[in-house]
């Protein structure tokens, strides 16, 4: 009996081992983003993504999956690193999604992304661009984009170098680490948090959700290489773009799970699949 707890204990041990990111990366990333204390970044049991950034660094995840899973939903934050807040509500909404509400209960296999681009974050001051000084958020192969692209940035933005989209599409391994995320894990939505413009924004098929907690809807348009742009306008799959209010803060508690749970809703409500309806064969 003994010999059995002892093993069952080491084995618990492996486990939890297996899970834990190396020494220093939670440390980081506490030390970087608002309200994600050392102990909530260690409780989300980040995975290494088999990614790295330009200069290195490990792209982390986790994924979070309910029996049966229905659907499908990526959601990552970080992708401007200067937009911390993005990143601390992913690491938020992961926590929340390991208690999924007894009321809507819909299986849904998550998959986090916390920091799409911790160059940016981890530089001092943290910029928008990755290392490359590139926007990823303007680095996706939307249709026409090398010329579209260019155009934009020179005509619209003036030049500004944290909105320079690169000389190619896919030109960066971050962007490149999305579209293989979109490729093998195939997700029915895609949650993109930015800030600071504390709106929602919403690209693709289906009726987009009015409001996520103080957020209301607030259809901005489109870019070249935007996310938005290439996967819910040209691939199909729908893009909840959230902006927080602030870049530095993240919401209180409260509002952090009302989003939350404005999220699951409509989701349930807008992406769930139908039960099919048996129409009766016509005897007579």
């Amino acid at each position: 009996m003994l010999k059995n707890t002892c093993f069952a204990l080491t084995f618990a041990m492996l486990s939890i081992a297996s899970h834990a990111v190396p020494k220093g990366v939670c440390a980081d990333f506490s030390s970087k983003l608002p309200n994600i204390r050392h102990a909530v970044c260690e409780a989300a049991q980040l995975r290494d993504m088999g990614a790295r950034s330009v200069k290195g660094r490990t792209l982390w995840g986790r994924d979070i999956e309910t029996e049966d899973a229905q659907l499908k939903v990526l959601v990552v934050g970080g992708i401007h690193g200067d937009e911390m807040s993005s990143s601390a509500l992913v690491f938020q909404w992961i926590a929340l999604a390991e208690q999924a509400p007894s009321d809507i209960p819909l299986p849904i296999h998550w998959r986090f992304i916390p920091a799409l681009n911790p160059d940016g974050l981890f530089s001092r001051p943290a910029k928008r661009t990755n290392a490359h000084g590139v926007d990823l958020n303007r680095n996706f192969p939307t249709p026409n984009w090398a010329r579209d692209s260019r155009i934009y940035w020179e005509k619209r933005t003036r030049k500004d170098p944290r909105r320079w989209p690169g000389n190619k599409a896919l030109s960066e391994p971050e962007s490149r680490f999305l579209l293989e995320q979109m490729e093998s894990f195939k997700p029915n939505l895609i949650v993109s948090v930015h800030a600071p413009y504390a709106l929602l924004d919403f690209d693709g098929p289906s009726q987009p959700p009015s409001r996520l907690g103080r957020l209301y809807l607030d259809q901005v348009g489109i870019f070249p290489g935007s996310l938005g742009n290439y996967a819910g306008v040209h691939r199909g799959v729908p893009v909840v773009t959230i902006e927080l209010p602030q870049a530095a803060r993240v919401p209180q508690e409260g509002e952090v799970r009302q989003m939350w749970i404005d999220l699951l809703r409509w989701t349930q409500d807008r992406l769930a699949p139908r039960p099919e309806v048996l129409v009766p064969q016509d005897l007579g």
